[in-house]
């Protein structure tokens, strides 16, 4: 399938695995690009950027497909050494960079200067286009259904979408409630160019985190992701767990005077404990409502295989089906 993702990352299928925290290392990154896809190696996971080049080596030794690195800029006080990350990438000859969180603006140039195509994911159709402004190469556009941080407005994909269709030049990719042939083959009838998957490829074989996270997405429905830290304006959606369900309640408690402090216990050093260790109640952690649509854990080669076969079916056979042969 050619889109203009595929053309411009050099990918054979418009499919992007999305950076996620302790999930994103070379394994999986190498498998989906192996497969034909866009795999990422999460950033700020590796903990200095000299284990982000370490992660990058390892993952060029288990494909020779272009792959990415998801790179998220905080809101912090004391931030990473960005310059030094992207110094890593650009070293390693990683030329894709998925940008999450605030604004890469400041670091565009250093993109840039080495080469680097950007995807910048966004929440909301004016991000999209500031990130168009300031010179990325694409977006991502994330909807309310997706894991993590949904932004502020609430806005599911079917509208969310066609919007950013509307306004945008740049090609974009949808992200947030996507799963399988369904999702890929939706998104493009609203506008986009591909799909980004984050949950979905949680539960993969070649994930390297704990088998009880990948249990724990099969056996949740879309009944089962939580909304915390509403009222700090950091959105994030996460499955449900007895660490989330006494978050909840303190939020409740604290209401307008809930601090971060307040629940530290529940957000903070969770995702080692839950991706390593497979301690499924150690606290919040990012999931989308996606999970009432993942029934099995597939190897990644399997789930992009069976994505693309089911696509083309959809678009051949049963979308073309609806309509009616033209008169003679």
């Amino acid at each position: 399938m050619k889109t203009r993702i595929t053309e411009l990352f050099g990918i054979r299928h418009p499919i992007i695995q999305g950076g996620m925290h302790y999930v994103g290392f070379a394994e999986l990154a190498a498998a989906v690009s192996n497969a034909g896809g866009l795999g990422l190696i999460t950033g700020l996971t590796q903990r200095t950027p000299e284990l982000l080049a370490k992660e990058i080596s390892r993952c060029r030794e288990m494909t020779d497909q272009p792959f990415g690195v998801n790179l998220t800029f905080l809101p912090t006080l004391s931030s990473p050494p960005y310059p030094e990350y992207i110094a890593a990438i650009a070293e390693g000859g990683v030329r894709i960079v998925e940008t999450a969180g605030r604004s890469p603006e400041a670091y565009m140039p250093a993109f840039k200067k080495v080469g680097i195509k950007v995807i910048h994911k966004c929440t909301s159709v004016r991000h999209a286009l500031k990130a168009e402004a300031i010179g990325c190469d694409a977006v991502s556009v994330d909807g309310f259904e997706c894991g993590g941080h949904p932004g502020e407005d609430d806005l599911p994909n079917m509208i969310l979408l066609p919007r950013a269709a509307e306004e945008l030049k740049i090609p974009f990719v949808a992200s947030g409630g996507m799963a399988d042939a369904r999702s890929l083959v939706a998104a493009l009838a609203l506008g986009a160019e591909g799909m980004n998957m984050g949950t979905r490829f949680v539960a993969t074989q070649e994930a390297p985190i704990h088998q009880n996270v990948k249990d724990a997405i099969v056996a949740a429905t879309e009944l089962d992701t939580r909304l915390v830290m509403r009222g700090l304006r950091n959105t994030e959606r996460v499955l449900t767990n007895s660490s989330v369900e006494q978050l909840i309640r303190i939020e409740k408690e604290k209401g307008a005077d809930l601090k971060f402090e307040d629940i530290i216990d529940q957000v903070a050093g969770v995702y080692p404990r839950v991706m390593l260790q497979g301690e499924m109640d150690a606290g919040a952690w990012s999931c989308g409502m996606v999970v009432g649509l993942i029934n099995d854990i597939p190897t990644v080669q399997e789930l992009i295989d069976r994505i693309m076969e089911e696509a083309e079916q959809l678009i051949v056979q049963r979308l073309a089906g609806f309509l009616e042969p033209a008169l003679a």
